[in-house]
């Protein structure tokens, strides 16, 4: 499982309220270029084109979760799998955006190790941890 980095501007952005994790339409993008942490807006993000399965601006996360215990916050949703129709991609990077954002901020990304195609009928999933959830703030 790849592991999740998180976009510095994000911890501005949660402090600022730009977003409301439980109830904005967050999304997962995918991308071959190498996001930088420093990078805080979806136009930052090169974003592989649209077409054979693949919607521009990616698909969005069904959130299950968003709650707090004992002062660890944790943001868990379902998995987001991605099925090409022609060639996709290459992809290696899932990246995890709010739409509903003015700007459509960034959260975080997942690097995937290499950078992958896929043929018709394959699937690319964004797979979540069930446990640990999609992030968790402390």
């Amino acid at each position: 499982m790849a592991s999740f980095n998180k976009f510095n501007a994000f911890v501005e952005a949660v402090a600022e309220k730009k977003h409301n994790l439980g109830s904005d339409t967050l999304k997962i993008m995918l991308t071959n270029t190498a996001p930088s942490s420093a990078n805080s807006v979806k136009a930052d993000i090169t974003e592989i084109s649209a077409g054979n399965g693949y919607t521009a601006g990616g698909a969005t996360v069904t959130i299950t979760s968003s709650a707090q215990s004992s002062g660890l916050y944790k943001l868990v949703g379902n998995d987001v799998v991605f099925t090409a129709t022609g060639a996709v991609g290459p992809l290696r990077y899932a990246v995890f955006y709010n739409s509903t954002a003015t700007n459509q901020d960034l959260i975080g990304w997942w690097d995937y190790g290499s950078s992958v195609t896929l043929a018709s009928g394959d699937t690319f999933t964004v797979d979540f941890d069930a446990t640990n959830g999609i992030l968790q703030l402390s």
